[in-house]
């Protein structure tokens, strides 16, 4: 699920609302025109202010607020208009530099959402109409107006200013809540159809070259296709014929979508998934173990070596218990250097007025599956991860199967920063036991499944337990 997302950057104060020179008029609710909806790439010209909207510094990452600045013809300017199959004139938008698509934060649907970039999902927050709006001396001009809302793509506050954030405020003929669309193209009204052939499912590995033809077809003969894509991992690139090549530097996964379009305009898409696998990755059937160091957070050996510790002996108790244990790696953590800050992780897609209890190790979860390709769950490995991260006093996490997920507190008691050892031996063999596919125990039974993981190493697996764990989804990483 999505939380609520705080803005990346200050959004700046109110102020008037700038109309642009010439009258304009709204020509009403619905799509622009009765023409096929095809794919194109353009600007967008804001035509109150006439600068670009923009994705600030050509960020790659998920959450960031997008702005206005000065038209300048990079590449972070540029914007892929992709119709959404089944609807009159709307369309998915993605960054000509991130591939990340335009969204509602949180789809939220108050006025002053954010507007930001995020990995492309095809949810109603990221589907945007467009509503034509008749400026004078100006084609090609309309509300960018978000299926989920029905409000308007705006700079906050409706200001001329650069760097001003976008956000979403109701629809009106205001110059600062509509744009000019250079590149806006449509297929006509009866056109020629293309086909595009779907790859499927891809897979390929940090560091080992790509090259993949994607084929399309054209119901009219002589037509020269052309081939744009969204949503390709980090690396890699799209030819006009098709070809996409490169080398991924990434791990993660994303939704591909490649657009062939002839020269009358008509144009069809495919979707796929990619995911990129890091190099060197650990053997399968094995516990992975990460720690998230946020990037106000200094390097401490402590805690690899801390977290390392607590594994080593959640594993010679479950070889103690149940006759057989799981494997660790031989570099049994992996150090993560995360991509954000501390704060960031406490109230990335969270309610500013909520519980941030699960927000910190929801963010590293999510950061996780993206940089490395994990699922949740995930069939190779079973996943410890902890964050040096949380809000004062609400330290969070716990286990679902296939997951172990803990915050800072987790972490510094580890890393012999906070308590006795057994405090900590006993919490990760009860959240190991949720990975493993076991419930809490109903009542204080003297299981480590209940509370009394906290007088570890006093604490037991009963028979019941032992043969949930032996013969549940991750049973056969025991050996």
């Amino acid at each position: 699920m999505r939380f609520l997302r705080v803005p990346l950057r200050r959004l700046a104060a109110p102020v008037a609302v700038v109309l642009a020179a010439g009258s304009l008029s709204l020509t009403g609710a619905g799509s622009s025109s009765a023409a096929t909806s095809v794919a194109f790439t353009t600007t967008s010209v804001n035509v109150g202010s006439t600068a670009c909207m923009d994705d600030p510094n050509a960020s790659t990452s998920t959450g960031t607020q997008l702005i206005q600045w000065s038209c300048n013809g990079g590449v972070n300017q540029n914007w892929t208009f992709t119709p959404v199959a089944g609807t009159a004139a709307s369309y998915t938008i993605a960054n000509g530099s991130s591939n990340l698509c335009v969204d509602v934060s949180a789809r939220s649907t108050a006025d002053n959402a954010q507007v930001i970039q995020y990995t492309c999902n095809g949810q109603t927050n990221q589907r945007f109409t467009l509503q034509a709006v008749a400026v004078s001396g100006a084609a090609d001009t309309f509300n960018l107006v978000a299926a989920h809302s029905g409000k308007c793509v705006v700079p906050a506050g409706d200001a001329t200013a650069n760097n001003t954030a976008l956000v979403q405020l109701p629809c009106t003929s205001a110059g600062t809540r509509v744009w000019r669309l250079p590149g806006y193209r449509t297929g006509g009204s009866g056109g020629n159809t293309v086909t595009v052939s779907n790859p499927g499912t891809t897979t390929s590995t940090v560091g080992s070259a790509v090259s993949l033809q994607i084929s399309a077809t054209d119901s009219a003969a002589g037509q020269t296709l052309s081939y744009t894509a969204t949503g390709l991992p980090a690396g890699l690139a799209i030819s006009s014929s098709g070809l996409i090549s490169g080398t991924p530097t990434t791990a993660g996964s994303s939704t591909v979508t490649v657009t062939a379009a002839d020269t009358t305009g008509a144009a069809g898409t495919a979707s796929f998934s990619w995911t990129v696998n890091g190099s060197g990755q650990p053997a399968t059937h094995t516990v992975r173990v990460f720690w998230l160091k946020p990037t106000d957070v200094a390097y401490d050996q402590a805690y690899p070596d801390g977290i390392a510790s607590v594994m080593r002996e959640a594993q010679r108790f479950y070889k103690q218990q149940l006759g057989k244990t799981f494997t660790l790696n031989s570099t049994v953590v992996e150090t993560v250097d995360g991509l954000h800050d501390t704060n960031w992780y406490i109230t990335n897609n969270c309610d500013p007025n909520g519980d941030h209890y699960w927000c910190v190790v929801f963010n590293m979860q999510t950061e996780l599956q993206q940089r490395f390709g994990l699922g949740n769950p995930d069939s190779r490995w079973l996943i410890v991860g902890e964050v040096s991260a949380e809000e004062a006093g609400k330290s969070g996490g716990g286990g679902s199967p296939g997951w172990v997920l803990l915050s800072g507190h987790d972490a510094d008691g580890a890393a012999g920063k906070g308590g006795a050892m057994n405090r900590w031996y006993g919490g990760m063999v009860h959240e190991l036991g949720h990975a493993f596919g076991l419930p809490d125990a109903t009542s204080t039974d003297g299981t480590c499944m209940s509370a009394s993981l906290y007088d570890y190493p006093n604490c037991t697996f009963n028979q019941t337990q032992k043969d949930g764990i032996l013969n549940g989804p991750y049973g056969s990483f025991l050996s």
